[in-house]
């Protein structure tokens, strides 16, 4: 369970060395090289608009959509221009006001679905607020990566000027359901007052095959029409734990 109100306090700090100005470079290039007009996008799982922030600024309007009120209220403040975001699940989400050009969902946030239920309506869902032709790109963890190499113990050190944060991330695979139960422990220090606050949470990571996407998309409406691995390009591999996908909307 992650406790959001928490957990989104210190998310942009925890992942300040995240690249997000060429991971949406790499998307915006991706989907414009298959529909050079693209002018609006949905992005499921948009946190705090930290892709949002780069993506808008190729004169492309985004709608985010985010389950964490804490995360959404972040966004807002940071007044991003062409960026409106709803707090909503990416599985139940409404029909939004117009049909969009294309839909993007970042950081492994598909992976976040691991019920079958959830992933076909998070599908079906985007398919319907999208345009004849519209695109779907979104990157999971890849299941021969998982598979290949074991769950290995991480711990990140990170500061501000007002604390300094230790997160320990210890991963327990569930192959049976295609699952690996990552464990964090965010040790936070206030440097004005020496005090610690933990925050213990579990994220379940669903993992995918190629031939499970082509399922999905099979059975939701779409093609896919692009697989690689993220940002490289490679074909990928059982050394490729990040795999990004592009369907079409038929």
């Amino acid at each position: 369970m992650t406790n959001f109100k928490l957990y989104s306090s210190y998310y942009d700090l925890l992942y300040k060395d995240k690249n997000y100005s060429a991971e949406s470079e790499y998307v915006v290039a991706k989907l414009k090289k298959i529909n050079p007009n693209i002018k609006t996008i949905i992005e499921l799982g948009c946190g705090s608009g930290s892709h949002a922030n780069f993506i808008c600024k190729n004169n492309i309007e985004v709608t985010g959509i985010e389950q964490s009120q804490e995360m959404v209220n972040i966004a807002q403040l940071k007044n991003i221009i062409g960026f409106k975001p709803i707090v909503a699940d990416i599985s139940s989400y409404p029909k939004l006001d117009i049909e969009y050009d294309a839909a993007i969902s970042l950081f492994h946030v598909i992976s976040y679905l691991t019920d079958n239920v959830s992933l076909v309506n998070c599908f079906n869902v985007t398919r319907q607020n999208l345009k004849v032709g519209g695109l779907f790109l979104f990157d999971v963890w890849f299941s021969p990566a998982v598979y290949a190499n074991q769950p290995e113990t991480r711990i990140k050190k990170l500061e501000d000027d007002k604390v300094k944060i230790t997160r320990i991330a210890q991963s327990v695979s569930n192959p049976v359901n295609n699952v690996v139960d990552v464990h964090f422990e965010v040790i936070i220090q206030d440097k004005q007052n020496n005090e610690l606050t933990v925050i213990n949470e579990v994220h379940p990571m669903r993992h995918f095959s190629i031939p499970e996407i082509e399922l999905l998309a099979m059975q939701t409406g779409f093609e896919v029409i692009k697989t690689e691995e993220f940002l490289t390009k490679n074909t990928p591999s059982t050394n490729t734990w990040g795999v990004v996908f592009i369907l079409k909307k038929i």
